[in-house]
């Protein structure tokens, strides 16, 4: 009787094994019209927001504004023409802003924010920040004129800026402490 015992145990395993068991199916099936109208409406939404910013660009003749490569546009309130740096990966930024909202009406003052510090692409800022400082040399004022998405996009920063608000930021780079670890 022991040696039949692993036998049985062995049969009956196989027997369970070998069953036509056929696989669960999915509860729920996705055709992608969630991902396709998500599309669309965030095409909506840029396209309006670029809208404005350009509006704000017209109207402001006595400047000119420069369109970035990464979808937001800036002009310079104070430019250093002499040939000094920019502020490179490492390298820790200096810098004072206020965040506007796009009627230009304080979100943030700069006296709010006080001096940040920013040790740049190490640090984690808004990501229209995060590339703008890189175009500024030490002295200069920038103002930027973000989309939503290159400021605190679709969920806003849970205080004053609202979800999917374009902003205008000015931002004084004060100094550049160069990185003399790299």
């Amino acid at each position: 009787m022991k040696k039949l015992f692993p036998i049985f145990a062995l049969l009956i395993l196989l027997a369970a094994g070998c069953s036509k068991q056929q696989a669960r199916k999915p509860i729920s099936k996705t055709d992608g019209n969630f991902i396709k109208e998500s599309i669309e409406r965030n095409k909506k939404l840029i396209a309006g927001e670029e809208q404005l910013i350009d509006s704000i660009i017209k109207k402001d003749t006595l400047k000119e504004y420069i369109a970035s490569n990464k979808g937001y546009w800036y002009k310079y309130i104070t430019k250093i023409e002499e040939n000094t740096n920019f502020p490179v990966k490492g390298d820790i930024a200096y810098f004072d802003y206020e965040i506007n909202n796009i009627k230009n009406a304080v979100i943030y003052s700069k006296e709010e924010l006080k001096t940040q510090q920013y040790v740049v692409d190490k640090q984690n800022i808004m990501m229209g920040l995060r590339d703008g400082i890189k175009l500024m040399k030490k002295g200069e004022t920038v103002t930027f004129l973000f989309p939503s998405h290159m400021g605190f996009g679709y969920h806003g920063d849970d205080n004053r800026i609202k979800p999917n608000e374009p902003l205008i930021c000015t931002v004084i780079l004060k100094d550049i402490k160069r990185d003399t670890i790299q």
